[in-house]
């Protein structure tokens, strides 16, 4: 699994000890790791990637972790891990009562941290409704590529992000939304169009050969965006879906 593929975790702890700790060690083991010592630094990454769990100490300094989580909360449904002392019982039954789904005391276990976040990523990914699924998606990745459907932004696994047209992000959103299935131009135009007047014949294969030249390796020999020839494009590549 490559490290764009693999589950995103934002840890938001105010000791940089801890937080250099447990990114190291969650991304000797196949996690890809934010960290944040505020919330204000945990709302920017928010703002700009998509996050598989947030592990949360509730004990930042001159704020209230607790106000975080309900805030979170409110906003989403990502999954939660607190962070809190041995004797913190008030906090965390409080935290638990706001939707975090499990908690860690310090001073903690790594490997038990670990234990649990995986435990939690396998139970809430489980238990989203097929229903809400399709309306709650935050974010397709593929390849060395995460495009966030939120932010309407493409990045790059080695940093920094590609610029997409409207009609560039809607196409690739559509083609992702229904990988290893042939999409008609017809249904691919009405998918991408951002305009009226620019559906005219042959429109899209100009906008996939555009995306072909942001995204493909070598856009001579398309790995991602295959033709089908008289019948449409096709999303050949692996796909994970991020709630």
């Amino acid at each position: 699994m490559s490290e764009m593929m693999s589950p995103h975790i934002l840890v938001i702890d105010d000791d940089a000890q801890i937080r250099a700790l447990l990114k190291e060690y969650l991304a000797e083991n196949g996690l890809r790791v934010s960290v944040a010592s505020t919330g204000e630094e945990m709302s920017k990454v928010l703002g700009e990637e998509a996050v598989d769990l947030v592990v949360l100490d509730l004990r930042l300094a001159g704020e209230d972790g607790l106000a975080i989580a309900r805030s979170l909360r409110d906003q989403s449904s990502i999954p939660i891990v607190m962070l809190t002392g041995v004797r913190d019982e008030a906090d965390r039954v409080m935290g638990l009562e706001l939707g975090a789904d499990d908690y860690v005391t310090k001073p903690f276990s790594p490997r038990e941290l670990l234990a649990r976040i995986r435990t939690v990523l396998r139970r809430t990914k489980s238990a989203v409704p097929a229903s809400a699924r399709q309306r709650d998606i935050r974010a397709y990745r593929f390849g060395a590529f995460e495009l966030n459907l939120r932010t309407r932004r493409l990045k790059q696994l080695a940093g920094g992000q590609i610029v997409l047209t409207n009609g560039e992000f809607n196409l690739l959103a559509a083609l992702l939304s229904a990988p290893e299935r042939i999409l008609t131009r017809d249904q691919l135009l009405e998918a991408s169009r951002v305009y009226d007047n620019e559906v005219y014949d042959r429109a899209i294969d100009i906008q996939v050969l555009r995306l072909r030249r942001k995204i493909e390796p070598d856009p001579s020999q398309p790995k991602f965006i295959v033709t089908e020839r008289g019948a449409g494009y096709m999303f050949c590549a692996p796909v994970e879906v991020v709630y």
